[in-house]
């Protein structure tokens, strides 16, 4: 006889997890109602939150006119495996003060929950992915709803509140009236765990005393284009247990839980732990009257007969929503799962859903893109008490679920606080750099030096670094400032007389020290940034990185500019001049990559004191709420100050100045209508640039030299200048290149040569582009120059080519 899943509720018992849990810490999270009214309830919350967000997929694909022919797209299926937990998540958990990055495909389903909580007006639901609309994915600077974190980029958007975590604690730990942050949770699904990104960033030796941060995983066990044929979940939880994290699980609902209880029932629950994840999905798509022999297909005459025992109970229909009720789905035993949260160390919880739940694509091994035709959402319309032409509709504010929507957003409406700014930066600081010295060194200088001349703003910035403190020189910026970390650390070497730096770890330091990992670096670098749209502390984070490996974390870095996220990131040593490393530490392309990236400036002082003007301007630009993050391309290669020859006349002095900051400035003693070739260079390579000009004119060949601090300055200079309405920023191209005084180019660089190869549209010079285009091998400097043809000597020569010599 059926047992009506009613009459199962006394049988349910506490379900298993991983690791013993600690007892629910309240705080002032809400206290749930009785399970069985809050439970019906969030489900009725949970069943409009899947009409919405399915809705407002299918209005961008079949509510909306579409002129090109390109599908607009959407993920229907992988919105509706996470609605359950959102729906738990947002209705009876979440606080004011907390924080979550939501997976990129479950978008609609913020959308939709932030429109029940009236915190998206009626008119954007009909325009995701338009113009001006909804993002295809969630982004904090670009939808018109609350979004925590931008989560396009698979397995950047995961990590994000780890470091957004360790930045409020940072920020608390240097400003005390830092506002209170609460959780920081990330909803991820499952494929997104095969991320490097995310085991990077779980290992790092600070995030495991973060007892803030929250991970769900949506365990659908289904990626863009197949059923994942091993979960391997045991082995994820080990993962995630070494690393120090309190590991739960939600696996069963508790409909299914009773029967597992009831007498016989283990015999079920064996034949579906043990059953493979593909034939579990292919048991979904079967029609409810083949479910029953499916479940018996294999097994021996005693298993079988013990099955039987359990499922001839239920008919076909319930059997088939039996085996579908697992705990993802089940919104009472995710609320259970939630108050079992140990809060004294980062927390994951696996939650086992059905990919496309409550969709006609359920489980379907294709579903990832696959959209509702105009039936099937009528269909779904039904079941959800709902008008297909008159998708928007709300809960009426007497209904239970309505007061539920209005109680939660009202607890989840933020406190606006108090934004500090930055202390003005100085043009300069007003000391005379060593006569040689490399821009390396002059970055520890540097920092030294601003704390000393501008306290308030040395105060705010904070320095990163991926185990290469001391070989990017900030050896000096930490012994003043000490090293910040979380947990705190005895230093045994301090009574070291011989140690030179001193490794004071604690919550005073300004400078955190992190594993090699550059993924890691970037994201935090950037999350610092972002303490003062977040809590209103600005802070102004300097990360130092070996340049060649700036590629390796160039993803999740312009990904962090895109969330909004700005920094200085200063990639050293570059370029060949570290010749005898070998080409594995030698850089070619960062150059031109970092210049193509918007919302950013990169700069290649040749000089000292080119270095601190740019700095300093760097550091005003990421004071100023709308200014760009920087990238500065320094080198261990000492260089003679002289060649600078800055003016000692505070007016020319001044000139120079605002040159080097525009993007670069003339070197030569002559005007440029006196060239007849003008030399390019930028960063150490000047050197060289230099001694051609002085060959050449031994030689009779009058070559004017034009040092760049930041060829993507010019760049910017060259595209507004074509513009209709032209600014004085583009005025410095003119300035260096003076269209009525043409003359060949030969541009040099210690990077790739393309850098450069814009500047022949200028004024349409005929140009030679000189700079590395292979890889390099170990040398000495000279050698390496020689080898790549950046030499003074080749310089010269390509000079002599252009003017026919």
């Amino acid at each position: 006889m059926h047992r009506p899943a009613t009459d199962q509720t006394d049988e349910l018992h506490q379900f298993e997890t991983s690791l013993q849990v600690s007892p629910p810490d309240a705080n002032d999270r809400p206290l749930r109602a009785s399970a069985s009214g809050e439970d019906t309830v969030l489900d009725e919350i949970a069943q409009r939150v899947l009409w919405l967000a399915t809705s407002i997929i299918d209005r961008a694909n079949r509510g909306r006119a579409n002129s090109d022919g390109v599908k607009v797209g959407g993920h229907q299926s992988s919105s509706a495996s996470m609605t359950g937990i959102m729906t738990a998540l947002w209705f009876s958990q979440m606080r004011s003060i907390d924080r979550v990055s939501v997976k990129p495909h479950a978008s609609p389903v913020l959308h939709a929950i932030n429109y029940l909580l009236g915190d998206l007006d009626v008119g954007h639901l009909d325009t995701l992915r338009s113009r001006g609309g909804l993002q295809p994915y969630p982004s904090r600077t670009k939808d018109p709803d609350t979004v925590d974190f931008s989560t396009g980029s698979v397995g950047i958007g995961a990590t994000a509140p780890i470091w957004a975590a360790l930045s409020h604690r940072y920020a608390s730990d240097r400003f005390p009236d830092t506002p209170t942050a609460g959780r920081f949770y990330s909803l991820l699904g499952d494929a997104e765990m095969d991320e490097g990104a995310v085991w990077e960033a779980i290992i790092d030796p600070e995030v495991r005393s973060l007892g803030e941060l929250v991970w769900i995983v949506d365990l659908n066990r289904q990626s863009l284009d197949r059923v994942i044929p091993d979960v391997q979940v045991r082995r994820l939880q080990g993962m995630f247990d070494a690393a120090g994290w309190q590991v739960l699980t939600c696996p069963w609902g508790r409909r299914l839980e009773a029967v597992f209880a009831a007498p016989g029932g283990q015999a079920l629950k064996d034949r579906l732990v043990s059953m493979p994840n593909p034939e579990y999905q292919r048991l979904l798509r079967a029609h409810p009257t083949e479910v029953h022999e499916r479940l018996l297909a294999g097994l021996g005459e005693t298993d079988a007969a013990a099955l039987r025992r359990v499922i001839d109970d239920f008919d076909a229909d319930s059997l088939a929503s039996l085996i579908r009720d697992l705990g993802g789905h089940d919104l009472g035993q995710l609320v259970d799962t939630f108050e079992h949260i140990d809060d004294g160390r980062p927390s994951v919880i696996f939650a086992y859903t059905i990919k496309g739940k409550g969709l006609a694509t359920e489980g379907h091994p294709g579903n990832h893109a696959a959209q509702l035709t105009e039936a099937q959402m009528r269909e779904l319309a039904a079941a959800s008490g709902m008008e297909l032409d008159d998708p928007w509709q709300t809960f009426a504010s007497d209904s239970a679920a309505g007061r539920l929507c209005t109680e939660t957003a009202d607890r989840l409406r933020r406190v606006d606080h108090e934004t500090h700014t930055v202390a003005e930066v100085p043009v300069e600081l007003g000391f005379t750099p060593k006569s040689i010295i490399s821009t390396q060194a002059a970055l520890g200088r540097f920092l030294s030096d601003l704390k000393h001349v501008a306290p308030e703003v040395a105060h705010r910035v904070v320095t990163v670094s991926p185990d290469v403190a001391t070989s990017t020189n900030l050896g000096g910026w930490i012994n003043k400032t000490g090293i910040w970390s979380p947990a705190g650390r005895e230093d045994w070497f301090s009574d070291d007389r011989e140690r030179v730096l001193k490794w004071e770890e604690g919550s005073g330091g300004q400078h955190i020290e992190m594993g090699i990992a550059e993924i890691n670096l970037v994201s935090l670098a950037g999350e610092l940034g972002l303490t003062g749209s977040r809590w209103g502390q600005p802070l102004l984070p300097i990360a130092t990185i070996y340049d060649p490996f700036i590629n390796r974390a160039l993803e999740p870095w312009t990904f962090s500019l895109y969330a909004g996220g700005r920094s200085i990131m200063v990639g050293t040593p570059s370029g060949v001049s570290l010749a005898p490393e070998g080409g594995a530490h030698q850089s070619f392309n960062t150059p031109s990559v970092t210049l193509e990236i918007p919302g950013l400036t990169s700069w290649e002082p040749a000089f000292a004191q080119d270095l601190e003007w740019t700095l300093l301007e760097a550091l005003r630009e990421m004071a100023d709420p709308d200014g760009d993050s920087a990238y500065f391309r320094l080198t261990t290669r000492p260089v003679s100050q002289d060649l600078a020859a800055v003016p000692s006349d505070p007016l020319l002095r001044q000139r120079r100045r605002e040159q080097v900051i525009a993007g670069g400035y003339r070197l030569s003693a002559h005007p440029a209508s006196q060239d007849q070739v003008t030399l390019v260079g930028a960063g150490a390579i000047m050197t060289e640039v230099i001694e051609a000009a002085s060959r050449l004119e031994s030689l009779g060949v009058r070559a004017g030299i034009v040092c760049l601090s930041s060829p993507s300055k010019i760049f910017r200079a060259v595209q507004e200048r074509s513009r209709v309405n032209s600014t004085s920023r583009s005025a410095i191209a003119d300035e260096l290149f003076p269209s009525a005084h043409p003359a060949p180019l030969v541009t040099v660089l210690d990077g790739h040569p393309h850098t450069l190869a814009f500047l022949a549209g200028v004024r349409g010079d005929r140009t030679r582009n000189l700079g590395v285009t292979e890889f390099g091998q170990a040398s000495s400097v000279s050698e390496a120059y020689e080898i790549h043809g950046i030499d003074a000597g080749s310089i010269a020569s390509s000079a002599l080519d252009l003017v026919g010599r």
